[in-house]
């Protein structure tokens, strides 16, 4: 049952969601954990985790702009409705919930 539960996960929905950021203007820094992720208009892989992650935009010359994503459940973990082990492994790895939306368009001010 366990190899069954790995197997939805990782073949359905896996263990990270892809997220479309763009800024006006372009290029700003896209930071997730203070580490770079790409400069926008870009598209990262972001890690599903049960606390959102936030995402900073920077660009010089203008404001910071952080946002946290926005998290939804993720239906694939209903197939573990019978599996108290597989609920408590998707609840300990952030499965249970998937980003949405997938993009994101921000303004960033000049400072």
């Amino acid at each position: 049952m366990k190899n069954l539960y790995l197997l939805t996960i990782f073949i359905f929905t896996g263990t990270s969601d892809k997220i479309y950021f763009e800024s006006s203007p372009k290029k700003a820094k896209v930071m997730v954990n203070g580490i770079e992720k790409c400069k926008t208009p870009c598209t990262t892989a972001i890690k599903r985790s049960m606390n959102p992650e936030t995402v900073t935009l920077q660009l010089e010359g203008y404001d910071t702009r952080s946002i946290q994503l926005e998290q939804s459940m993720n239906a694939v973990s209903f197939l573990n409705l019978l599996n108290i082990l597989g609920w408590g492994i998707d609840a300990a790895t952030g499965a249970m919930k998937k980003y949405d939306p997938k993009t994101y368009v921000l303004d960033l001010d000049k400072e």
